[in-house]
């Protein structure tokens, strides 16, 4: 087994990012070593790779226009070389997903109120738009003036996708055909004003967790795999009653073996470790830790699921933590390693 993992990080390029960055994690000196640019793209917030690891999808802005970008990976180096992309009038998307045989790629856009499902050719490059949902609502919160999508994704067995809509307190199920058109089936309500963000699944296919960003909590839903609809079980703060400046709920993982939740927070700058109940699903809070950088945006599990690697946007930093897979709690490894404007970070499969 490689000592060595791959990834690649999203980034905004205001200020002095390039773009897409890969990055070598040595999980025997349990470091990073390598931060690299290896795409040229404006503002490539959120990336996702392909299950086969043959692809790497990005969001992207050119001028007034936003999209995504599709790339083949290199099976050796992971350098990247640009397939193709497609764009349209408008702010890039903030969330990309690609479904296991790499046939369809939904997106979902903040600003737009909606999401987007492409058609992929045999090599990963994009073919065409397949069908655009469009939203409508608000909520009680100053920022949920419309609808702000911002998670699009596959279930488990792809035969729905869950639009998130921070702006409007609702998680939409639509049925997705292998031409990538939506029919919607459900809304599944959050509680008024929480603003959901991203959504995960439990590896058994019948619970998700989703963090919300405004009022900082993580939901766990039961999941019916029939109906794609959701009914919530539980609703636990993701920060500490003490903490009364602003926080930003941001990205939610769960261990591969479904006993670990773990979700992120901008403000409190801290990662909250929760315990799955193997009997309910339901979660029990373990721990906070700072993740030793500012506004954690994003984070990942690497692929042995023994370290924890979180992207700390406004301070363009990266940690490293080991992560303990009896009790799930983090112990810092390496802090600061540079990464300009740092949103998302993948790793190959």
């Amino acid at each position: 087994m490689t000592n060595t993992f791959t990834g690649y990080l999203g980034s905004y390029t205001k200020e002095e990012s390039k773009g897409v960055y890969r990055i070598n994690f040595d999980s025997e000196q349990v470091k990073i070593t390598d931060v690299t640019p290896v795409a040229e793209l404006n503002n490539p917030t959120y990336v996702t790779v392909s299950v086969n690891n043959q692809n790497l999808y990005a969001v992207s802005q050119a001028g007034d226009q936003g999209g995504i970008a599709a790339f083949s990976i290199d099976q050796v180096s992971g350098d990247l070389t640009k397939l193709n992309s497609l764009t349209e009038a408008g702010s890039p998307p903030c969330h990309v997903s690609v479904n296991q045989d790499n046939s369809i790629v939904v997106t979902a856009n903040y600003h737009t109120k909606q999401i987007v499902s492409y058609l992929t050719n045999s090599d990963g490059s994009l073919r065409a738009v397949a069908d655009i949902a469009e939203h409508e609502g608000s909520g009680p919160h100053e920022r949920q003036e419309k609808p702000h999508m911002h998670y699009a994704g596959f279930s488990p067995d792809e035969k729905y996708v869950f639009a998130v809509d921070l702006g409007s307190d609702e998680i939409t199920t639509y049925a997705i055909d292998q031409q990538g058109k939506f029919t919607k089936k459900h809304v599944f309500e959050t509680p008024a004003g929480s603003g959901p963000r991203h959504l995960t699944f439990a590896p058994n296919g019948e619970y998700a967790y989703v963090m919300t960003e405004l009022s900082s909590e993580v939901l766990t839903l039961k999941y019916d795999q029939e109906t794609g609809a959701f009914t919530q079980l539980q609703q636990l703060k993701a920060i500490p009653d003490t903490f009364t400046d602003v926080n930003d709920g941001s990205a939610i993982h769960v261990s591969s073996d479904g006993k670990f939740v773990y979700v992120g927070n901008r403000g409190h700058n801290s990662i909250a470790v929760f315990k799955v109940d193997q009997n309910t699903n339901e979660l029990e809070f373990v721990e906070w830790t700072g993740t030793e950088g500012d506004w954690p945006r994003d984070f990942v599990l690497t692929p042995d699921q023994k370290y924890l690697i979180v992207s700390n946007q406004k301070s363009g930093t990266l940690t490293v933590f080991e992560r303990d897979q009896a009790t799930g709690t983090l112990t810092l490894k390496q802090a600061d390693v540079k990464a300009p404007e740092v949103v998302c970070v993948k790793f190959l499969n």
